[in-house]
């Protein structure tokens, strides 16, 4: 299973998804689009132009922001 998390320190959603992803005993790969321009070219490609964060890739499914639904959903696959 491959788990990126683009974010940024200040967020809560960030904070929130990686919390999320802890307590459910899932690796992630934390990305912060802040401080790492390659990383924000790559949310924003992947994304389709997408900013905002958090965007999740997980096993190639895009899930924007802290959906808990569709990260089970994403997760399930």
């Amino acid at each position: 299973m491959s788990v990126i998390v683009y974010s940024t320190p200040t967020c809560p959603y960030c904070k929130a998804a990686k919390a999320y992803f802890k307590e459910k005993n899932v690796q992630y790969e934390d990305k912060d689009v802040s401080a790492d321009s390659a990383a924000q070219e790559e949310m924003t490609k992947k994304s389709g132009g997408f900013t905002g964060v958090p965007v999740l890739d997980i096993n190639g499914t895009i899930v924007f922001g802290f959906d808990k639904p569709k990260i089970d959903a994403a997760l399930a696959k």
